[in-house]
Formats: structure tokens, sequence, C-alpha cells
């Protein structure tokens, strides 16, 4: 199986900073896209960023400037550098993942290909 585990969030004033990180692991042949959601009390998760395996970066309109986004490809890790925190930024984030998995017990990738996956989530809090 594959298994995404984030660290990271934690409570910050306006205008403060935090690093999250978020590891894949497990029967892992091949990783693709990788990312961060985010989903704040009371409305639907929303892409924050993500980055493709040669690097291609993509970002919502509302943190862009202030977010970057990053890959380890070897250690499957993606981090995301958040700075000029701002209340609505308040949410709890999570890392996904498209990846394919070992086939049964061979070095071959699984002939489903591709599939999402998600972290539990990591609740990041924006406040004075």
């Amino acid at each position: 199986q594959v298994q995404l585990k984030e660290s990271g969030g934690g409570l910050v004033q306006p205008g403060g900073s935090l690093r999250l990180f978020c590891e894949a692991s497990g029967s892992i042949f091949s990783v693709n896209t990788m990312g961060w959601y985010r989903q704040a009390p009371g409305k639907q998760r929303e892409l924050v960023a993500n980055i493709t395996r040669e690097g291609t970066t993509n970002y919502a309109d509302s943190v862009k400037g202030r977010f970057t986004i990053s890959r380890d490809n070897p250690k499957n890790i993606v981090r995301l550098q958040m700075n000029n925190l701002k209340a609505e930024d308040t949410a709890v984030y999570f890392c996904h993942a498209e990846a394919v998995k070992y086939y049964r017990e061979s070095y071959l990738p699984d002939p489903v290909g591709y599939r999402p996956y998600w972290g539990q989530g990591t609740q990041v809090s924006v406040s004075s």
C-alpha cells in the first residue's frame, strides 16, 4: 500500500511562517504529481499547490507569492513553505499524491496505473 504522512502544522500569528512536510511511503513504483489541498470549516476542499515530477508547479491565486512548493523525488517528499500567513489560510491541509504501486510481489508497476492517495491532514491555524 501507499501511505502519506504529513507534519509541520500548528498555530502561528498573522504574518508568520510555517513549513509542511509530506512523505509518501510503502510499495511505491513511481510518484507523479504531489501537492497540498486544504479544507476550512464549512468549505469545500481546494487545491493549494501541486508539483509534477519534472518540477512544474501550480498555485491557487490566493497563495501565489506567499507559498512555495518543492519536492525531493528520490525520497518521495513534498514540502510547502508558507510565508506571510493570513487568518484565511486557517484550514486542515491534506497531502495528495498520484502514485502507482508495485504489482503484487514483483518489480513491475501495478497495471491499474496511477491512483490518488491522501494524507490524514494537518491543522494550520493563523490567529493573533
